[in-house]
């Protein structure tokens, strides 16, 4: 007898069973089993016809006998009280650092420490790989972290912290993981400047004190911080990073909050480049371009720093000057989507949007030697716009805020959405000549781009995919 316990959509637990005599059934977060449920309703179909789970805000159990192929199923759902509940939400809250000089120092020596034995790691795993022996694991790592501790040549490493220096081991077999999994590309070399930062861990090493503003590390100390906002929840982890000449916290808690009834109905989300983001209900956001607005003093501060002496005193003030401009676009372009999407997901119960690969559509159009490309220089502009607008952070902002909000996001195949009408779903590349206008050739629909929304929201005859 094999037994599997499936969840559907996060209310519904049922366990299956091979055994045409057997089968049991849990009941989210109650005691309460099917047999003792009043109401209870029994759907007989066939084994081979595709089923729906309509997910509505209550408790409910699905008791499921599957009997030998191909016979029938009887699936029988026994409602419990109305939805409540609590979860459990992680949550980063960001702050500036303001540390001495001396303090800056320590955590320069930190991220370097990090960032050389992650690259040790790195050669070591590489190294290994040429001459055909296995790849060490984290274990084997932290063990010859304890050695490069000891050594003469390395002995600087006992002047960091240890905790943070495991986890750039951990952070190079996620990296190994991920490349395995087919997810990211192969782990590179970490070079000084990029991405400079490490990790504590052990919460019971950090102590938090939000009434004076401050903060105790290890080996650090108390260190000042800018305490814009009130930190929630127990202290799961901390982590320090540099961004354009400044240092920042990032610290990781976990609180148990209500489980809310979402709010709105369902609504459908077109992405684009003209605009933003079109709803099906006809309210759509201008494109911030954070990107262009910025492109003319960015180009002028590049030009300068081609001019400099590389690695002379100017050299880097030209540099700092252009990461100051990176930071702002980036900046910009953050808060714009935050504010977007906390609107949204404030607001509707269920949101549906495309599941654009913005990877392919933001590909070169250069081609080869061989095969050369077509109008490139078109195309490496609808690039650069595609890419200032951040879909793909917009997507993932939606899907936590949905969910601690009680909502869900759906994400639909983009295929034919573009070329469907949403009235008598004829699909035909006439349907839309023009990016202002959509008219349908088999029953004149018309309407403007938000029909592509609306097309998007109801999702007729297409398979969609719930984020979790």
């Amino acid at each position: 007898m094999i037994e599997e316990t499936a969840t559907l959509g996060g209310c519904y637990t049922s366990t299956w069973s091979s055994s045409p005599s057997n089968s049991t059934s849990v009941t989210c977060a109650s005691e309460q089993t099917s047999a003792k449920s009043p109401r209870r309703t029994s759907i007989a179909c066939a084994s081979n016809t595709r089923r729906r789970y309509f997910v509505a805000k209550i408790k409910c159990t699905c008791n499921v006998k599957t009997q030998c192929w191909p016979r029938q199923m009887l699936l029988s759902l026994s409602m419990d009280p109305p939805y409540h509940g609590l979860m459990k939400r992680l949550q980063g809250f960001k702050f500036e650092l303001r540390p001495n000089g001396a303090q800056r120092q320590q955590m320069r020596c930190f991220a370097g420490s990090c960032r050389f034995v992650y690259n040790t790691g790195l050669a070591l795993q590489k190294t290994r790989f040429e001459a055909g022996e296995k790849k060490l694991s984290y274990a084997g790592l932290c063990k010859l972290l304890t050695q490069w501790r000891s050594d003469a040549e390395t002995s600087w490493l006992k002047d960091a912290p240890t905790h943070p220096l495991q986890q750039a081991l951990r952070d190079l077999e996620r990296a190994y993981t991920n490349f395995f999994a087919q997810r990211a590309a192969f782990p590179r070399f970490k070079k000084r400047g990029q991405h400079d930062s490490f990790r504590y861990p052990d919460p019971k090493q950090i102590r938090l004190d939000q009434g004076n503003s401050r903060l105790f590390l290890p080996k650090l100390g108390w260190l000042r911080y800018r305490n814009s906002r009130t930190v929630l929840g127990t202290v799961k982890c901390l982590t320090v990073s540099l961004t354009c000449g400044k240092w920042f916290v990032s610290i990781q808690t976990e609180r148990e909050v209500e489980r809310p009834l979402p709010r709105g109905g369902a609504v459908g989300i077109d992405l684009g480049v003209m605009r933003f983001a079109t709803l099906s209900d006809g309210t759509f956001y201008a494109p911030l371009n954070s990107f262009r607005r910025h492109a003319t003093a960015l180009r002028k501060a590049q030009q300068a720093l081609s001019r400099k002496q590389t690695f002379s005193a100017n050299w880097r003030k030209a540099k700092a000057r252009i990461q100051r401009i990176h930071a702002r676009i980036g900046d910009a372009r953050r808060d714009y989507l935050h504010k977007t999407s906390t609107a949204i997901s404030q607001n509707h119960a269920r949101v549906c949007i495309e599941d654009l690969q913005v990877r392919n559509m933001s590909k070169s159009a250069a081609g080869s030697i061989e095969t050369p490309g077509r109008q490139v220089r078109a195309k490496a502009g609808l690039n650069k716009s595609i890419l200032d607008q951040g879909w793909f952070e917009f997507r993932r902002q939606l899907a936590y805020k949905l969910a601690w909000n009680g909502g869900e996001l759906i994400l639909v195949p983009p295929k034919n959405t573009s070329r469907r009408c949403p009235e008598c779903d004829c699909v035909s590349a006439q349907n839309r000549q023009t990016q202002e206008r959509f008219a349908c050739i088999a029953c004149g629909f018309e309407e403007t781009p938000t029909w592509s929304a609306r097309s998007t929201c109801s999702g007729r005859d297409t398979p969609v995919a719930p984020v979790k």
